[in-house]
């Protein structure tokens, strides 16, 4: 069905011609609102009550009378001067902390390419040594492949850098192995 031309249907009218329909008229509900006025009035009521207890009961002040006699003062003792302990204690404190000596795992080699043409493997190893990095091409499989590797590294932080410094000379893809060559 096409909502959108549809035409509306036709309105009936009246033999006046105009509509004989009236706007309902709406009762006030006088029991509701009789109950919000006695609500209110008790809620006041109520907290005259609280505030100031009994509300027909007139207001009266009572006044302090002037002959009551006033306390001395008597001065303030001056504070004593403290003498903080823990700082001479913690300038003649050493802490010793027990740092377990870090395992080095076998060296760490980044392969950054694997190439069939060695002119490719010549073109990546210039490209990093743009960089200021050192990598070696290693034939494998008979001289049929020519891997490009940067390292080795002690650790694989050291490697993590050199990866970095790569990634931002668009150099993407080296991985980093635990290699023996």
């Amino acid at each position: 069905m096409d909502y959108a031309n549809r035409k509306r249907p036709p309105q009936r009218k009246s033999a006046k011609g105009k509509n004989n329909r009236k706007a309902p008229q709406r009762q006030v509900p006088w029991g509701i609102v009789v109950l919000a006025i006695v609500l209110v009035v008790a809620l006041v009521l109520g907290l005259r009550f609280i505030a100031g207890g009994n509300p027909d009961a007139p207001a009266t002040t009572t006044e302090v009378p002037a002959s009551t006699p006033q306390p001395t003062a008597e001065p303030i003792p001056e504070k004593p001067e403290e003498r903080w302990q823990y700082i001479e204690e913690l300038e003649n404190l050493e802490v010793e902390v027990d740092v377990p000596e870090r395992e080095l795992g076998p060296p760490k080699l980044m392969q950054c390419g694997s190439f069939r043409k060695q002119s490719d493997a010549e073109r990546l190893r210039a490209a990093i040594a743009m960089q200021g990095l050192e990598s070696k091409i290693y034939p494998s499989n008979g001289g049929t492949w020519y891997r490009v590797v940067l390292g080795p590294y002690e650790t694989k932080r050291a490697a993590e850098a050199d990866r970095h410094t790569l990634q931002r000379a668009n150099i993407h893809g080296c991985q980093i192995w635990n290699w023996n060559l």
